[in-house]
């Protein structure tokens, strides 16, 4: 396997934790930036992570991860997704009765908690990467770290993005992060 194609492979991991971090931008926009620069680093790290559990698990476990990946990832992103959903209806309803109700949700904080989860459920997919990176002959610890730092820098793009776009949704931006984060979850379950 080629430096390139592992880069493709990377950037092709990375478009769901692309996708989370432009979502948790629009929802989190008043977040301190030392939190949102949080997000690629959990999502790099759980990128590069997988893989490398993949490749030494893979014999273990692949099967029983692989078919129930799909599931998993829908369960996770699509509670965060819905809740987020919940609430921003509930704002656009209400809007009197939400604080500051302006261009973004007001005192939303991204916790460690969901990164953490987002992360388990972005990354789920370079497990079997991981499982395919036994049968050729790649170098392994080049090949995570260039997954990790892929998805790290896509992920720095989409907080630059998000930002842009946030603004531009006003208060309908956690209702769209909230749908983003349920069509990657249904997108994982149909394959």
């Amino acid at each position: 396997m080629s430096p390139i194609e592992v880069v493709v492979i990377g950037l092709a991991l990375s478009a769901d934790a692309f996708a989370v971090t432009i979502s948790n931008t629009f929802v989190y926009c008043d977040e301190r930036r030392s939190r949102l620069l949080l997000q690629p680093l959990f999502f790099g790290a759980f990128q590069g992570l997988m893989p490398l559990l993949g490749y030494f698990l893979g014999g273990l476990a692949a099967s029983l991860i692989e078919a129930y990946a799909g599931i998993v990832t829908l369960v996770i992103l699509g509670v965060i997704g819905g809740n987020m959903v919940r609430e921003g209806a509930l704002a656009l309803r209400h809007p009197d009765e939400v604080e500051a109700h302006d261009a973004c949700v007001r005192g939303k904080r991204l916790t460690l908690a969901q990164l953490l989860f987002q992360s388990v459920a972005t990354a789920i997919d370079a497990f079997a990467v991981g499982v395919s990176l036994r049968a050729h002959a790649v170098n392994l610890a080049f090949a995570a770290g260039t997954i990790a730092l892929t998805t790290a820098l896509c992920c720095l793009a989409a907080l630059a993005i998000g930002r842009r776009l946030g603004h531009l949704l006003g208060d309908r931006a956690e209702v769209a992060g909230g749908l983003v984060l349920i069509a990657i979850g249904v997108k994982a379950l149909l394959g």
